[in-house]
Order: structure tokens, then C-alpha cells, then sequence
């Protein structure tokens, strides 16, 4: 079956906080991961493609690859957004509105962050904006009220600031179950987005879509071998008895803690 990277960056900057600098390029490895997506010859396209080819609604080009955002940091509607544009990559931005309202917390550590106000700027550059929550908890260890709060809130802010809808959603950290997911659906999105460290395909799951998510240590190289189809294996495919056994984990750890960060 055709296999659709879907990629997942955080930040973009030379001098991250600890605590996602394992999730963080510079602006030089992304540029140069930038310029291996252009040489492959795929064709970028937002998630909103990707999530109409899974209901069987518009076909996709050949050889797409979808660009993604987590969290909302304050490089992204800046420098990052300028390196996309000027490539006319487009790119899907998953904002945790709980860390970018002032005012407002969220369970993410501190780090330089956009501000809800920069929010239409993103779509200005050409990028889609859905929800990742407000405070970025583990979703699939929240009670039944809590979970709806995280879906429905966010995804009421960022319409009341854009004046459309917002379909799409990513789980902070990937981590989902099949009451999340369903609490999703209810919640009225039309997709989620997860992490599986997989390539996507045209029979993938639109409420935990595959993404492959970029480290400091991944290269240009890396991109080529998943612009090629290489390197990870491809969704759909079920969960491994190890991400079950750390579902429960965490689940009784949130019982006996209260709600924990997703990272």
C-alpha cells in the first residue's frame, strides 16, 4: 500500500529548554530536512487531505507527506512558519491552548511559547490549526468529565479565535485508548492525530493517525529514508502488549497522583 509520512516536529531553535530538547532541531537541521522533503518529489498536503482520503471522500497526490506542529512554540509563528512559506509547504499546527492563553496553565514546563492572539497569523502562513488540548495531559488516564473538558475546550477557544471550525486533534504524547478516541468522535473532530513511530498509509485510522516524530538526533538522511518509504513500519497495525502494559501503568500511577504531563 502507498506510505505517507506524516511527521511531527515541536520545536525549532538552537537553545530549548532540558526538557524538550530531545524533540527539538535547530533551524539549520530544519532547513535541510526541509529542503530533502522539496528534493523528494512528494507532494506536502495538511492533514485535512490525508483525514478525506481515509473516508473515501477525494483522492490524495501521488506520494504526499503531511507536515505537523505540536504544543505552540513561540518559534512557530515566526521563523518556522517563514521556512514553510517559502518553500509553500503547508503544515498542520496543533496548539495546546492551555500553554499559549495568558493567564491560563497548562501542564507543559516552561518553554517560549506563540500567544493565542498569533493564532490567525499561522493560517496566514498557509498553516492548518487544530486542538492538542489544554493543559497536555496523558488523556487515556483521565476520568470520563476531565477528558471531555480537554477535547471540547480547546477546540471552542480556537474556533472563537479563527471564526471557523476546527476539525482536527493530536493526543499530547500519542497516548490514546479507545474511549479516547471515541470521546473524540463525541467531541465532534473529525480526526486525531497519535505519535506510533509508523508511516501512515490509505487504510490508516483517522482518530489515531501515525506520525513519525523528529528528534535532535534524526539528519536529512533520515527524511530521505522515510520520504522513500523506509524506516518505520506502517500503520494500521494494533497496539503491542508493552504500549498496553504502560497504558496501565500510567492509569493506576493518575489514580494514586492526579493527572501527569504527556512526555
Amino acid at each position: 500500500m502507498p506510505r505517507i509520512p506524516v511527521l511531527l516536529y515541536h520545536a525549532v531553535m538552537d537553545d530549548p529548554p532540558d526538557w524538550i530538547a530531545e524533540f527539538t532541531v535547530t533551524p539549520r537541521d530544519f532547513g535541510a530536512q526541509l529542503d530533502a522533503i522539496v528534493a523528494s518529489g512528494r507532494t506536502p498536503v495538511p492533514i485535512s487531505a490525508l483525514v478525506s482520503r481515509l473516508a473515501d471522500r477525494s483522492p490524495l497526490p501521488d506520494r504526499p507527506v503531511v507536515l505537523t506542529f505540536d504544543d505552540g512554540f513561540a518559534d512557530l509563528p515566526g521563523p518556522t512558519a517563514e521556512a514553510l512559506a517559502s518553500r509553500s509547504l503547508p503544515a498542520t499546527a496543533y496548539l495546546t491552548t492551555g500553554a499559549i492563553t495568558p493567564g491560563r496553565r497548562s501542564l507543559l514546563p516552561p518553554a517560549p511559547m506563540m500567544t493565542l492572539s498569533q493564532v490567525p497569523l499561522l493560517e496566514q502562513y498557509g498553516m492548518e490549526v487544530g486542538a492538542h488540548t489544554v493543559t497536555h495531559p496523558q488523556l487515556d488516564t483521565l476520568p470520563s468529565g476531565a477528558l471531555r473538558r480537554e477535547l471540547r475546550e480547546p477546540k471552542a477557544v480556537l474556533e472563537d479565535v479563527l471564526g471557523h471550525e476546527v476539525a482536527h486533534l493530536a493526543y499530547p504524547h500519542g497516548y490514546n485508548s479507545r474511549a479516547v478516541r471515541k470521546a473524540a468522535l463525541g467531541a465532534g473532530y473529525a480526526s486525531a492525530v497519535a505519535v506510533r513511530h509508523a508511516l501512515s498509509s490509505e487504510t490508516d485510522e483517522a482518530y489515531r493517525i501515525a506520525r513519525l516524530i523528529l528528534r535532535r538526533s534524526h539528519t536529512a538522511r533520515d527524511i530521505e529514508a522515510w520520504m522513500d518509504g523506509r524506516g518505520a513500519p506502517v500503520a494500521p497495525f494494533p497496539d503491542s502488549l508493552p504500549t498496553i502494559g504502560w497504558r496501565l501503568y500510567r492509569r493506576a500511577r493518575a489514580a494514586a497522583k492526579g493527572p501527569v504531563f504527556a512526555g
